[in-house]
């Protein structure tokens, strides 16, 4: 690889971080982002049965509308990611924003079931741009020293949305039905305008500032790494959808809880999610990223059975939050993972793209659940997949390397 000037290089040296008022500018709007990009994906699973009966399908079709926005992310992440690494992170990650609150509030206002179906695989391309875009802007941002405990922080805005999401069914649903709950979901629109004020460009970004033949070559000569960190998030992905998307499901169906009992209880796990993410990603800036994730998701197997089982509400509620604990602890370390492990010269992309191939092969975890439970129930539907899912990440975690502190700045860094 070519090497730059002494000259050059002291001054990039020089310029290598923003300052910490931009970084925690970058690192609010992404975390808010990530946020407002759940919460407009989690509002479904809070009102699957009710949208069914409205569109007279059953659970599982309304759980394959799930299916379909996770199977459009990939084509968000290559899009967005593309620009963000062609033109910069700031304008591709407003764009995606605007174009997924406009698609979230157009959902509430879909006629039939054809066009709900439409809609959240067209909000599904938003979903899917946000990830690659914010966590890149955000992790090239931070400092090394603490970037597992910010990509912690950052990540659990996807717990903090779940429980925005929950606050919402709990406190608007009643009053004024699901509808309303997805016309909430066009706020993220004036994200933008914090975005355009207070967030700087990547200086990451604006030292490889790479042309097209750079990401092509950049791609061709890390490809395995890229298959890896596939099956990585594939693993990843059906340990999250897994465990959270038919659990309120389960909760209501067979449990037989009301709205608001489900509502509380999809609070008190999503405080242990962002508990979670933030204790672990903190735990991987000390021990390393795989002993971190691979610690979190092998407890989350041993929790299974706490997590379904119990008849009492209050041990219900404890398996619930230790599940949540450790499966959300494990994703909290994967934002600063993926981000170290990607090339810098396709960092938007290659992250962005591996996260959403891997949500668009695990994204019949919700639909193949909801058919299991038709012949099983949901309890022991979601015990086999949760238990199996959770092992095998652990296995696929050990598999791989990492890059633990690694300085993103760097445009000749090794990859």
């Amino acid at each position: 690889m070519d090497r730059e000037p002494d000259a050059a290089r002291t001054l990039k040296a020089a310029k290598r971080f923003v300052t910490p008022s931009e970084a925690a500018h970058t690192l609010f709007a992404s975390f808010l982002g990530w946020t407002l990009d759940a919460f407009d994906f989690f509002v479904l699973v809070f009102v699957l049965p009710t949208v069914a009966k409205e569109f007279n399908r059953s659970v599982a079709d309304l759980a394959f509308t799930i299916t379909a926005t996770l199977a459009m992310r990939p084509v968000g992440a290559l899009v967005f990611g593309w620009l963000a690494d062609r033109y910069g992170r700031r304008m591709p990650l407003m764009i995606d924003v605007v174009f997924y609150s406009v698609v979230e509030v157009l959902s509430g206002l879909a006629p039939s079931y054809g066009w709900f179906l439409f809609l959240r695989a067209l909000y599904g391309i938003g979903m899917g741009g946000e990830w690659g875009v914010g966590a890149s802007l955000a992790m090239e941002a931070v400092s090394p020293r603490l970037r597992g405990f910010f990509s912690g922080l950052l990540q659990e805005g996807y717990a903090v949305g779940y429980l925005l999401a929950a606050a919402a069914f709990y406190f608007v649903y009643p009053h004024f039905g699901w509808r309303a709950l997805f016309i909430l979901g066009g706020a993220p629109a004036l994200l933008t305008l914090y975005i355009r004020t207070k967030v700087p460009e990547s200086e990451a970004w604006e030292r490889t500032r790479p042309d097209m033949q750079k990401i092509k070559r950049t791609i061709r000569s890390n490809l395995r790494l890229f298959v890896y960190l596939v099956v990585l998030m594939t693993m990843m992905n059906l340990v999250s959808h897994g465990t959270q998307d038919l659990y309120p499901t389960f909760l209501k169906l067979q449990r037989g809880l009301d709205a608001r009992t489900v509502a509380t209880l999809a609070i008190i796990y999503n405080c242990g999610a962002i508990l979670g993410g933030l204790a672990f990603g903190y735990l991987s800036d000390q021990i390393g990223r795989r002993r971190a994730m691979a610690a979190a998701v092998i407890l989350a197997a041993l929790i299974v059975p706490l997590w379904i089982f119990p008849r009492s509400l209050a041990l219900l509620a404890l398996g619930a939050f230790l599940m949540q604990f450790m499966v959300q602890g494990a994703w909290g370390v994967v934002p600063a993972h993926l981000t170290e492990l990607s090339p810098p010269e396709v960092r938007g992309l290659f992250s962005g793209l591996a996260y959403q191939i891997g949500v668009l092969l695990a994204a019949n975890a919700a639909f193949v659940e909801a058919l299991m439970a038709e012949k099983i129930g949901y309890a022991t539907a979601l015990a086999i997949v949760g238990a199996s899912v959770t092992v095998g990440a652990a296995i696929v975690v050990a598999l791989g390397g990492e890059r633990r502190g690694r300085d993103l700045h760097l445009a000749d860094a090794e990859t």
